[in-house]
């Protein structure tokens, strides 16, 4: 069985952090493991606050699970502090993982920071270096390239922009424009574009981790970026599909919807 680890915060409604992360590693056949950064007191509606983890007991967590469980491949999610960030960045080259997908969170999905606005230059400098794969959201591409982002051209501007500034591949995802959802993926070389239908749903509480997740499943399965990225997009889509109407805000994704299915089917 392959095995992923995610490094992200913890949400106690279930929707988004690790909690979103284990549940689309175990639908993808995976082994699932995680070093939580922060734990936040969330729901579909707001954060009410986020209490984060101190660097020695997230490197301590990062240790306990290479030393004994090496995972095929890491998604970094919620990194709120520079202190948060620097603990990961020298467990990252510690360990020296070879797949590393990083979701660079900053918002919730109700607008709430989650990250130290003047960290932003410590993730870009130290954290964002070390991934494979970079998927921020056009709020995050244009908070990380210091470009605006109003059209398909410039969703390629800001990924060559990330790319250029920390050198790792860099997929902006679209999710946040009108239109067709549309990402893209630049690799340093080249562009690849992922369209799916827009889906008229308020539903989408976690979908960045999700789709970070589903790549990172992807990658330690043995794909390639762009087949990871085609495979993780197919899938998150058919989770927002299928979300579920939980709560009195944005509702979380469907991650087991297909094993749900065929459990019915039978």
């Amino acid at each position: 069985m392959k095995k992923a680890l995610t490094i992200a915060g913890s949400d106690c409604s279930g929707g988004a952090g690790i909690q979103a992360d284990l549940k689309t590693f175990s639908a993808h056949g995976l082994f699932g493991m995680s070093v939580v950064t922060s734990v936040v007191a969330e729901n579909t509606v707001r954060v009410i606050s986020y209490q984060d983890m101190t660097p020695k007991i997230i490197q301590e967590q990062v240790d306990a699970v290479f030393e004994d469980i090496k995972p095929d491949a890491v998604k970094i999610g919620m990194l709120s502090t520079v202190e948060t960030m620097r603990a990961v960045a020298e467990s990252l080259k510690k360990w020296q993982p070879e797949k590393i997908v990083l979701d660079p969170v900053m918002y919730a999905k109700n607008g709430c920071a989650l990250m130290d606005p003047t960290s932003i230059d410590i993730l870009i400098e130290e954290v964002l270096p070390l991934a494979s794969l970079i998927t921020p959201n056009v709020p995050e591409a244009e908070k990380i390239s210091g470009l605006v982002i109003q059209s398909l051209e410039d969703m390629k501007a800001a990924a060559v922009k990330i790319y250029e500034l920390c050198g790792a591949a860099t997929l902006v995802k679209g999710g946040h424009k009108v239109g067709k959802a549309t990402d893209v993926l630049y690799d340093g070389k080249d562009f690849s574009e992922y369209t799916s239908e827009r889906i008229d749903t308020k539903n989408t509480h976690g979908t960045g981790c999700t789709f970070s997740s589903a790549i990172a499943s992807q990658l330690a399965l043995g794909n390639d970026i762009d087949q990871a990225v085609a495979k993780a997009k197919d899938y998150v889509t058919t989770a927002i599909r299928h979300s579920l109407p939980l709560g009195n805000g944005h509702g979380p994704t469907n991650h087991f919807y297909e094993l749900y299915q065929s459990g019915l089917k039978e």
